[in-house]
Parts: structure tokens; C-alpha cells; sequence
């Protein structure tokens, strides 16, 4: 499954958005959106990272995370079977709905709580939970019902911790944030062929050296450094699947197989023979 940026289709006029069971454990996706975001995940044991906020869950988790808080996805790393709802809401739907209708008031004081970051527990995690499991099941009335019920559940319940003492704010401005899509959605449309500092600096309208000081300040990586960590992360899904490493090599945007092997063992810190070999055993 190819990875998608978390953003809505801006024609879809729905204010919901819902990913039934997405798999991204094979990937590092450290990422934000203006979206608010609820994330239920059952049978895995794995870290929760949402803003400077870090720690484990054991078996499931619940998290309701506010618009622009950075997080890694919940099941990086996860080799145990699971199941994961994803649900966003759009900005637009606090704004023109529940902060015009004085009976929703609840659920505004929940919203603005999840700048900080909210972790479920308890029956709450459980009862939530489930109602997620089964939203795509549902028609488009009994959906919108559903989502409503759910965060009128999430607003009643005192089976929480915030995860940061204040309101998490993004260090980037607007202007940064739609800049850092851009390269992000370009990697991702773009990372089997060849891409250059250059092109992606001209994308960013900055000279070449602006563009390494700025990608490196932002993301800590060089941007090279980062496209490698995306294709890896892509090569270990096709070999997940299957793949010979030769293949894997040329197909994720590496144009020697010698490079390749190099960059695997620096990212994973195995070799890609040595991830197949552990991948069969677990099979067997």
C-alpha cells in the first residue's frame, strides 16, 4: 500500500474522513495536518509519540491529537496483528458547526482540550473503541450520527490524561507548513525516480544552500538523508511482500544495488539479506 499524505480531498465536502485499518508499521511517518485526529489501535503494544509527548501503550490505545500536532504513527514497528481506525475532522466542522450550535458546547471543550494531546483509557478506550471498528460498516447518515455519539462519549468521560501541560503549538508558520507538504508530497509521488537537491530547492523557490539549511534545521535530516529513510522504509514493504532484493533496489529509486545494500545496513542496520533471512523465519 503506497502511503498517503493525511490531508483531505478539498472537494470532498464531508467533514470526516475515516482510514479503515491503514498499515504503516513498516514505515517512520512523522508527520502533522490541520485535521484533528482520533486514533484507536487494538492488539499492539508500541511508543506513542505526539508532539514532545513520548511513552509506551500496551495492547491498545486512544488518542484524540489537535490540528498541527505532529505525531509518528502508532504502529511503527508493530509485528503483532492489529487493527487500527484512523478518523479526522476537519477544522472547518468546529469552526462552522459545533461552535454555532450552543447544544454541541461539550463537545468544543473537548476539541480545544485536544491542542494538549488526549489519551483515553479505561471503558472509555474500550467503549470508543469498538463504536470505530465499526464505522465503515455504516451509511453516510448512521456514520455522521456515529462520529457525533462518539465524541459526545469522548467529552463525557474523565478516563483521560493530557499529554502535554500546554496547548502544543507547531514552530512552523502556515507558510512553512505548506512548504514542507510540498516536499513531502513530492517524495511521495516521486521517490522511484531520480530527485535532486536542486529540483526540490526550485520547488521551495530558495537557492540550494537556503534549501540544505532550511530542510536540515526542520527536519534534522539532510534531504537525502531523508529521502533514503523513505525509500528504505518502501523497500522493506516490497520485500515484505515478496520482493528479490534486486528488484526492491531498483524499484524504490536507488540506482546501483551496491548503494542500495549500503543504505539499508546505515537506515536498519542490517542488510537487506539479513531482513529477508529474519523475515522467512518468522514465517516458518
Amino acid at each position: 500500500m503506497k502511503i498517503q499524505l493525511e490531508t483531505f480531498d478539498q472537494h470532498s465536502k464531508s467533514p470526516f474522513k475515516l482510514l479503515h485499518d491503514p498499515k504503516l508499521n513498516h514505515l517512520f511517518y512523522w508527520h502533522f495536518h490541520p485535521e484533528i485526529e482520533l486514533v484507536f489501535i487494538e492488539g499492539a503494544s508500541a511508543t506513542r509519540h505526539v508532539g514532545d509527548h513520548i511513552s509506551n501503550y500496551t495492547d491498545s490505545d486512544l488518542v484524540l491529537i489537535g490540528s498541527n500536532i505532529p505525531h509518528l504513527n502508532f504502529d511503527h514497528g508493530v509485528t503483532s496483528s492489529y487493527q487500527k481506525e484512523v478518523l479526522h475532522i476537519k477544522p472547518s466542522f468546529r469552526i462552522d458547526f459545533i461552535q454555532q450550535t450552543p447544544e454541541l458546547q461539550s463537545l468544543e471543550h473537548l476539541l480545544e482540550l485536544s491542542k494538549y494531546g488526549i489519551a483515553f483509557s479505561g471503558s472509555t478506550k474500550t467503549e470508543v473503541g469498538q463504536l470505530m471498528k465499526k464505522l465503515y460498516t455504516l451509511p453516510p447518515f448512521d456514520y455522521f450520527m456515529q462520529v457525533i455519539y462518539i465524541l459526545k462519549r469522548l467529552s463525557q468521560s474523565k478516563e483521560f490524561e493530557l499529554l502535554h501541560k500546554k496547548p502544543f503549538i507547531n514552530i512552523y508558520s502556515k507558510k512553512e507548513q505548506g512548504r514542507i507538504r510540498k516536499i513531502y508530497a513530492l517524495i511521495d509521488e516521486r521517490y522511484q525516480e531520480k530527485i535532486t537537491v536542486d529540483e526540490v530547492a526550485n520547488l521551495c523557490n530558495l537557492t540550494k544552500p537556503a534549501f540544505c539549511r532550511y530542510f536540515k534545521k526542520t527536519t534534522g535530516s539532510t534531504f537525502i538523508g531523508f529521502l533514503n529513510q523513505y525509500r528504505i522504509s518502501q523497500a522493506k514493504r516490497l520485500l515484505l511482500t515478496g520482493k528479490n532484493i534486486s528488484e526492491t533496489c531498483f524499484e524504490c529509486g536507488f540506482e546501483s544495488l551496491s548503494y542500495f545494500n549500503r543504505t539499508f545496513k546505515k537506515v536498519t542496520n542490517e542488510n537487506p539479506s539479513e531482513f529477508k533471512k529474519k523475515l522467512a523465519s518468522n514465517l516458518i
